[in-house]
């Protein structure tokens, strides 16, 4: 697929509806909060824990028909009840996702590759699935609003990479984006070589937001295409944490059939996990991380979600 490729439909805008029943039964509420050093954050203000978990076999194909029965849920090393867990689905649900595009001077070699990637996550996204688009350098703008269109917009074909990376902006503002969307599933795909060097928001901070909403990040290390070993490393490093964090996965891919793969899989991956949502028998709210595990009933079985929340905090 060229990546030049021309729109070949207009950008529909979504209509959002209310929030109410799916806030309240499905989903952390958030609220935007200021901490000391001015940093907008998401803060969950319920009792709610929701968990997008994938499970796959020892060769990594997704498992289904598992029931609620096959879930453990330990928080902190403690078992949680199964009277504790409000919902179960297993259905192939729909998603919004949000992608934020690093358009940073540091990504000048590496952009054409970048909008390829692009095109191939929208490719991959189901009828029913939404995206919105961000570029980001020392600001972030939007590029498109959520919507099911499968092209990159025109402005995209005109992005030219220049500036410094608010890379820890872009995902907390992907979030607060999120926040306000009706479905039970949240993705952050982040295409970039990982050099932060703008931001306002801490790495931590911008973690904290996205798994404030349920959002799971996928990240698509750009760099992996030159070889800057020892600044590729810790710029990977923070990539990894963002995605092992919220239970997403990394990639490292130069390009070709294995980046086309690996989006293939990121979109499979979205519409084939078990969400589950309960309520912690902790009912301290202390503000502290609380560490989730999940184990299955049944052997070689591999479950993966996101790592903790940090809990309400009256």
């Amino acid at each position: 697929m060229s990546e030049t490729r021309q729109p070949r439909h207009s950008l529909r805008r979504l209509v959002l509806n209310p929030l109410i029943l799916f806030t309240l039964f499905l989903f952390p509420s958030v609220t935007r909060a200021q901490n000391s050093q001015d940093d907008d954050v998401l803060r969950v203000n319920t009792d709610l824990v929701v968990l997008n978990v994938t499970v796959t076999d020892a060769q990594g194909n997704y498992v289904h028909g598992l029931k609620a029965a096959d879930f453990k849920i330990f928080e902190d090393g403690r078992e949680q009840s199964p009277d504790t867990i409000t919902g179960f689905n297993v259905e192939e649900t729909p998603f919004a996702a949000v992608l934020l595009l690093d358009t940073s001077g540091s990504m000048e070699s590496r952009l054409t590759l970048a909008r390829s990637a692009a095109i191939r996550f929208l490719d991959g996204l189901r009828d029913e699935d939404v995206a919105a688009i961000y570029r980001f350098d020392a600001k972030i703008e939007l590029v498109q609003e959520f919507s099911p269109g499968r092209d990159l917009p025109q402005m995209a074909y005109s992005i030219r990479a220049k500036g410094m990376t608010a890379l820890n902006d872009a995902i907390r503002r992907a979030a607060i984006d999120l926040s306000r969307r009706e479905e039970k599933r949240h993705a952050i795909i982040v295409l970039s070589d990982g050099m932060d060097n703008f931001s306002k928001a801490s790495a931590s901070k911008a973690l904290e937001s996205a798994l404030a909403v349920g959002a799971t990040i996928y990240t698509v290390d750009m760099s992996a295409t030159e070889g800057n070993a020892s600044r590729d490393h810790q710029n990977a490093m923070a990539l990894r944490e963002f995605a092992s964090k919220s239970g997403g996965r990394y990639v490292a891919s130069a390009g070709g059939q294995a980046m086309r793969d690996a989006f293939k899989g990121i979109v499979s991956e979205l519409g084939n996990q078990y969400t589950i949502s309960y309520r912690p028998s902790n009912h301290t709210r202390d503000g502290r991380w609380r560490a989730i595990d999940i184990k299955l009933s049944r052997p070689n079985l591999n479950a993966r979600t996101r790592k903790g929340y940090h809990a309400p905090k009256d």
